[in-house]
């Protein structure tokens, strides 16, 4: 079966991107170079097709009870205007998914979900609208998605509409023309600048995309491929789904229990989170980096002092921002405090580890 594409897929094209099937989805890795891209991103400005992600929405007069049933975070202390990150949880504990959800009325909510989950997370969230008055639609194929992210994306989209974005907070969200296209413009994204993410029309793709790359031509305004969204995400310490969380994790232990609120009531998955709190954890994601050569992978074992395997690599690469090998892994409690030492076998070679605070990097805008 051959990968689906993005209705941006002829301009990646034509702006030289390297392509790859990522989930499923013909998409582009790196245009200039990954380092170059990532530096585009802390220091400029940044465009990044995502129309590969899912949207859900859930419809109906039940619709916040509904989803404070389904998600882990109170989407009641998120007003209308507001995006919310929460994770679906499985009664066991377990993530389904990590998503936003956007309050759009006290009937209406959309999810935005990541994109090889979109058909596992719809069937999940179609069963768990038993009992509610509510409709869940599946409505990916009605968006193209855009993320506009670095410093200087205020002034890149301003150029283009008229809605104030001044006055738009993190994670809040308005509905406006952008270069005379209809569209949901949100302050969120996933490298840590500052920036937006545009939901609209795909029939308004080529428009919208040449718009914005002419709008940033004096900023210094590049595409961006997946490439340096991984390390840029990495680098705040961003969970990514099927990497750092997964079924078999739990928010808990994910470093993700600020999105879990244990006491608005019940919501899937909640009793099994609760007796996990009350036990005490036992693993935890932490972030670390090397202090000797070499780069940490996905997948790479966490070793003691004996070689004996405790615990695992869930993410990893060459930090551009800092020079220096960074990871994410789930190691023992007893051993996942800030300068706790342990190995990552690198090809058959123990390499000498640190865990670190994070996020890794702070940008300028957060400092």
């Amino acid at each position: 079966m051959s990968p689906r594409s993005t209705p941006f897929l002829q301009m990646h094209i034509d702006a030289g991107a390297r392509l790859i099937d990522f989930g499923g989805w013909n998409m582009p890795v790196q245009y200039s170079g990954v380092l170059e891209e990532h530096r585009t991103v802390r220091n400029a400005v940044g465009l990044f097709d995502v129309s590969h992600m899912g949207e859900v929405v859930v419809t109906g007069p039940q619709a916040m009870a509904y989803t404070q049933n389904l998600i882990s975070n109170d989407i009641h202390a998120c007003a209308i205007g507001q995006a919310q990150y929460a994770v679906l949880g499985r009664p066991e504990g377990g993530i389904v998914d990590d998503l936003i959800s956007y309050r759009l009325s006290d009937h209406e909510i959309l999810f935005c979900v990541n994109a090889s989950n979109t058909d596992k997370d719809f069937a999940w969230m179609k069963q768990a609208a038993d009992g509610f008055d509510v409709e869940v639609v599946n409505r990916s194929d009605e968006f193209a998605q855009l993320a506009l992210q670095g410093p200087k994306s205020q002034e890149v989209l301003s150029a283009l509409t008229a809605v104030p974005l001044h006055d738009l907070v993190y994670y809040h969200f308005k509905r406006g023309d952008v270069t005379g296209v209809p569209m949901t413009i949100a302050r969120t994204g996933y490298t840590g600048e500052d920036g937006f993410e545009l939901f609209f029309a795909p029939e308004h793709a080529e428009h919208v995309w040449k718009a914005l790359l002419e709008a940033g031509v004096p900023h210094g305004l590049r595409p961006i491929g997946l490439g340096a969204r991984d390390t840029l995400r990495l680098e705040m310490k961003y969970a990514l789904y099927g990497n750092d969380i997964d079924d078999t994790t739990t928010p808990l232990e994910a470093g993700l229990g600020w999105v879990v609120k244990l006491n608005k009531g019940p919501f899937i998955g909640r009793d099994a989170l609760l007796q996990q709190k009350q036990a005490g954890l036992t693993r935890r994601l932490v972030g670390f980096e090397l202090t000797e050569r070499g780069v940490p992978r996905h997948g790479y074992p966490a070793l003691d002092e004996d070689g004996q395997q405790i615990g695992i690599v869930t993410s990893g690469a060459m930090s551009p921002s800092l020079s220096r090998p960074i990871g994410m892994a789930y190691l023992p409690l007893e051993r996942s405090k800030p300068g706790d030492e342990f190995f990552v076998e690198i090809r058959q070679k123990r390499v000498a580890a640190v865990v670190v605070k994070t996020p890794f990097y702070k940008p300028a805008h957060r400092s």
